[in-house]
């Protein structure tokens, strides 16, 4: 069995993972990352929002992923029937990127991975952990390779970065179930032969079937369309009976008067994809020697595609903690970690949440609109929930609730 010892192991080469491994690097810290997967590979979360920007910015991997032209998000749109709420990033509250990327995952998951590899950085694709053994902070990793051979990585701090295969969490025994009720989806990409030029051709979208039941519709700069359809689990299973996905997204279109006409019969490029019971979470974030991120920590809901931006900010935040401890600096990772991607975890859950309960609609589709509550809201879209100073972020387990309230009596009294 061959053996090697590097200051950290990352697990997982997905954005999270991307993140932490080149911000190490850049800090010159003896980094190898491993992959169960080879690449490209599909995956879901293509919706992007603006938070993550500053991660790709300062973990120097913008450059590269902003030559490739993907589609450029600068907002998202909500339908329900005749009633529409846009909510533009560049009119939000606070400081932050105004823009962002919608993308096929496997293109823009690609080019970060081989961004990474260009960097110097050791990344072993089809490479799977299957034991993890910690003295103290140092810690021994069994990985087998694709082609059996297993081997034996030394390392002073691992971070997972796995996503939905939740490494540690399975061989820690850390999986607890979520907050938030059973939903489930079904995706697939298409052809969108049927687009239309300009903004409405190109602009991200969720259509509201029922409070609880929403399509999604991301569209690339390749031409092809992500769509979607989430809803409680009992929902999206009663769609076929036979669980054809093909028949369920099929049908979850056709109930859409507004995108019926674009994708009603156009084909699917692969057979669509089932997540059942996607929301998960875990007993804690981090222990002697390891921190969890993204995926391998906590998975919410895609709603407002807050995935992704969690995985970068855990992967960032967890680098930087991980570099200060090997340079001797004693860290509080209760606090300076799990505290604070929790805070952020906890605003985004009681916003999901409140979607659920048609609050959070209330407000979207309120007339005639409130331009500051729209700002204040628009900024925990776009992933700014850790600025207190905005306070549908500082008082966010009242604040929809209360002004939904207000809105409800306003209108009973009209």
């Amino acid at each position: 069995m061959s053996k090697e010892s590097v200051d950290v192991l990352v697990i997982g080469a997905g954005p999270s993972g991307c993140v932490s491994s080149s911000y190490l690097k850049k800090n010159n810290v003896n980094v190898k990352v491993v992959e169960k997967t080879k690449f490209p590979r599909l995956v879901v979360g293509e919706s992007l929002i603006p938070r993550v920007m500053d991660h790709f910015d300062e973990a120097g991997l913008f450059p590269a992923l902003d030559k490739m032209g993907f589609e450029k998000k600068l907002g998202a749109r909500f339908l329900r029937g005749k009633e529409v709420c846009i909510f533009d990033f560049s009119n939000k509250f606070g400081e932050g990127w105004d823009w962002t990327w919608q993308v096929p995952r496997a293109d823009f998951d690609n080019v970060l991975a081989q961004e990474v590899i260009n960097k110097g950085i050791d990344l072993e694709f089809e490479t799977e952990v299957i034991g993890i053994e910690f003295n103290g902070t140092d810690s021994v990793t069994t990985v087998k390779n694709k082609n059996g051979e297993i081997k034996e990585i030394y390392a002073k701090f691992v971070i997972d970065s796995s996503g939905y295969g939740r490494v540690l969490p399975r061989l820690l025994d850390l999986e607890k179930p979520s907050k938030l009720s059973p939903h489930s989806a079904i995706f697939s990409h298409v052809k969108d032969i049927n687009r239309e030029e300009g903004t409405e051709g190109t602009l991200i979208s969720f259509d509201i079937i029922e409070t609880e039941v929403w399509l999604w519709v991301i569209p690339f700069s390749n031409g092809n369309t992500s769509v979607g359809i989430v809803g409680p689990t009992e929902y999206i299973d009663q769609l076929s009976e036979n669980g054809d996905t093909t028949e369920a997204l099929r049908k979850a279109i056709s109930l859409s008067d507004y995108y019926v006409k674009r994708f009603g019969d156009v084909e699917f490029l692969f057979e669509p994809k089932h997540l059942k019971d996607y929301s998960c979470s875990v007993k804690k974030l981090y222990g002697d020697g390891f921190a969890l991120t993204g995926n391998a920590s906590e998975f919410l809901d895609p709603v407002f595609s807050s995935g992704m931006a969690f995985a970068t900010e855990g992967g960032m935040t967890a680098a930087k903690l991980a570099l200060r401890q090997l340079n001797g600096e004693k860290v509080d990772w209760q606090k300076e970690f799990a505290d604070y991607i929790l805070y952020g975890v906890d605003v985004f859950t009681t916003y999901v949440k409140e979607w659920y309960t048609g609050n959070l609609q209330e407000l979207f589709f309120h007339q005639p609109e409130n331009p500051d509550v729209k700002r204040k809201i628009c900024a925990v879209l776009a992933g700014y929930v850790w600025n207190k100073k905005n306070s549908f972020v500082r008082i966010h387990d009242t604040a929809i609730k209360n002004l939904a309230e207000f809105i409800k009596k306003e209108k009973e009294q009209a």
